[in-house]
């Protein structure tokens, strides 16, 4: 049961962490880079927008899902320490949670709750949102990473778990 429960973990967890990077990717790479370009008010009402929906979205249960998948591995990890596939679970669990959860959690949604109650119809908007811009991108950017560092991690994980077991 056990090697059927990490290997169903950790294709779970590549999955997971591949289709979160392509969220963030998508959000880094051009994204944030058009709403940037639209005034001020507009780009605030977008983002408000999207960040009303993303909650209400599947996007939710795989964000929980994949971060205690990737909880789950990293300690399988370090309790299958010196196994093979072991040190790539645990690498790729804490990467993925602290930098992708504990990111999103600390800087992307206090980002979020802050524009939220940015008044888009005001002037002095523009300061405010051209921050919000840098700093939420920013710290998108090591979400991406982290996703895709953990997704690679798992395969590689997965790779040498299955070797092991002859599988």
């Amino acid at each position: 049961m056990m090697p059927a429960l990490v290997t169903a973990l950790l294709w779970f967890g590549a999955i997971g962490c591949g289709l979160m990077a392509g969220v963030y990717f998508t959000f880094s790479a051009f994204v944030m880079t058009a709403l940037a370009r639209l005034p001020p008010a507009s780009g605030i009402a977008a983002m408000n927008a999207i960040n009303a929906d993303i909650v209400r979205s599947l996007f939710l249960p795989l964000f929980f899902g994949t971060t205690l998948a990737a909880a789950a591995l990293a300690a399988l990890g370090v309790l299958q320490w010196g196994e093979p596939g072991a040190a790539a679970m645990a690498a790729g669990g804490a990467i993925y949670v602290l930098g992708m959860f504990v990111v999103t959690v600390a800087r992307n949604v206090p980002l979020n709750n802050a524009l939220a109650a940015t008044d888009p119809a005001s002037a002095a908007a523009a300061e405010p949102w051209a921050t919000y811009v840098r700093d939420w991108t920013w710290w998108n950017h090591l979400r991406t990473v982290a996703s895709t560092a953990a997704c690679g991690l798992f395969v590689a994980g997965l790779i040498g778990f299955r070797i092991s077991r002859g599988l």
